[in-house]
C-alpha cells in the first residue's frame, strides 16, 4: 500500500528517474539526479522493499559507525521531492533514483506508477548513459526518445525504434506507455575510451537537456568548472599517448563529418535561440546540450593522482596506463612496480558494463559495439 503522509500537494509534478548500473555509464545519470536532490535539497518521502528487488550477493548493503553504534544501510531505490523554484517559475519533481533492480522488474515499474499516479504526475523522465564512440573534445550528443508518437511531435523527440536486450529504462518507459504515462527517455553518450565514472560533462549535458524539456532552469553549482577541467584532464593523458591521440582525432573528423548536413540555417537558429534562452535565463523546449563537463583538479577523476581519467587502447580496448613522465621516474625508483599495474586494470567491472551484448542498438538510437562499447552510429 501506497503511503504519502507528509508529502504536500505539488504543482506540475514532473518524475525524473535514474538507476544505477547497466544504463549509467559514468554514472553520468544517476549523479545528475543526485545533483537535483542537493541543489534543491529533496526529501525522501518514500523507498522500495530491498528485499523485493535486489540480490544481495550483487548488490551489497553497506555498514557504518554512527556515533559508536554499527548500522547497515541497504540497497534500494528511494523518492524524492523537491520544488525547482526559479522566481518566475515553480514546479514539483519527484526524484527517483536507485540501483537497476536483480529481479521482479514488472512489480518494481509498477510501484514506481502507482507513486507517479498518487501524486498526479505529468510525465516521466528516464536519465540514461550510454558507451559509444564519441571524442570527448566535442559536445556531448544527448538523444531524447518516445515510443509516443504524439509526444515525439510536440516535444520534437525520436520515436524510438530499438530492438534487442533492454535495462530498466526501456522497460520502465514501456510501462509508462501502457499505462497511459507520457513518458521520455534522454541518453548521455560517453567516451568509451574514458568510461570510468565520474563524467561530469555528460552529467551537464543530461541536465542541460532536460532543463530544456521540463522548462525550468536548473543552478548547475560547480558542474561547469568540474566539466571544463575533466576535459583538460583527458586532454592532457590522450597527449602523452600518440596512439590514442590518433584515434581521438579519427573520431574527431568522423563527429565533424557527420555533423555538416546539421549546419542548415535552421539548425544554426535554432541554436541561436537556445543561447539567447540561456543569457536571459529563461528555459525552453527543444535545443541540444552543448556545454563542457569536467572535474577539478585535484579532485578524483581530475587531472593526475590515481583518480586520474583512465584511457583504453582503441585497438583492444584493454587498459592503457598513463604514461610515466620523467619525474614519475624518479620518484618510483624506490616504490614498488605494483602500483603501475594497479593503474592499468579495466575499471569496465565497476561500471556494470561487463557482458553487454555485442553489435546491438542501444534504446537512444546508438550502435553498440563489441566488448561493452557502443557506437555512434545513427541507426535510428
Amino acid at each position: 500500500m501506497i503511503e504519502l503522509e507528509g508529502v504536500p500537494e505539488l504543482i506540475d509534478p514532473v518524475m525524473i528517474c535514474a538507476f544505477e548500473g547497466w544504463n549509467d555509464a559514468g554514472d553520468a545519470a544517476s549523479t545528475a539526479v543526485g545533483h537535483l536532490d542537493r541543489e534543491w535539497k529533496g526529501e525522501v518521502f518514500a523507498s522500495l522493499d530491498a528485499e523485493d528487488y535486489y540480490d544481495f550477493q550483487v548488490n551489497r548493503p553497506t555498514v557504518a559507525l554512527e556515533g559508536g553504534v554499527r548500522k547497515i544501510t541497504w540497497p534500494t531505490t528511494r523518492l524524492s521531492v523537491v520544488r525547482a523554484d526559479t522566481g518566475e517559475k515553480s514546479r514539483d519533481l519527484v526524484l527517483v533514483r536507485g540501483i537497476e533492480p536483480s529481479m521482479r522488474w514488472r512489480s518494481f515499474c509498477n510501484e514506481i506508477l502507482g507513486y507517479a499516479h498518487e501524486l498526479g504526475v505529468e510525465m516521466v523522465v528516464i536519465l540514461g548513459a550510454l558507451l559509444g564512440d564519441t571524442p570527448h573534445t566535442r559536445p556531448v550528443p544527448v538523444s531524447g526518445v518516445t515510443s509516443d508518437p504524439d509526444l515525439a511531435r510536440s516535444l520534437d523527440l525520436e520515436e524510438t525504434r530499438y530492438e534487442g536486450p533492454t535495462g530498466i529504462v526501456g522497460v520502465l518507459q514501456e510501462a509508462c506507455a501502457h499505462a497511459g504515462v507520457p513518458a521520455v527517455s534522454l541518453w548521455a553518450a560517453v567516451p568509451h575510451y574514458v568510461s570510468q565514472p565520474p563524467n561530469p560533462k555528460a552529467t551537464l549535458a543530461l541536465l542541460n537537456r532536460l532543463e530544456d524539456l521540463i522548462s525550468v532552469r536548473i543552478p548547475l553549482g560547480e558542474l561547469t568548472e568540474d566539466s571544463r577541467a575533466w576535459q583538460l584532464g583527458v586532454d592532457q593523458l590522450a597527449a602523452e599517448d600518440s596512439e590514442v591521440a590518433e584515434y581521438v582525432q579519427s573520431l574527431e573528423e568522423a563527429r565533424d563529418t557527420a555533423e555538416l548536413p546539421e549546419a542548415s540555417g535552421e539548425a544554426i537558429a535554432r541554436e541561436f535561440e537556445r543561447y539567447l534562452r540561456r543569457r536571459d535565463g529563461q528555459p525552453g523546449p527543444g535545443g541540444h546540450a552543448t556545454e563542457s563537463g569536467g572535474l577539478a583538479e585535484g579532485r578524483e577523476g581530475g587531472t593526475g593522482g590515481p583518480g586520474a581519467p583512465y584511457l583504453r587502447d582503441p585497438a583492444t580496448g584493454h587498459g592503457r596506463p598513463r604514461r610515466p613522465s620523467p619525474k614519475d621516474e624518479v620518484a618510483n625508483d624506490t616504490e614498488d612496480s605494483g602500483g603501475a599495474e594497479e593503474d592499468a586494470k579495466d575499471p569496465d567491472d565497476a561500471q556494470g558494463t561487463e557482458g553487454q551484448d555485442a553489435s546491438r542498438r542501444d534504446e537512444s538510437g546508438t550502435e553498440r559495439g563489441g566488448d561493452g562499447d557502443e557506437g555512434s552510429g545513427s541507426g535510428r
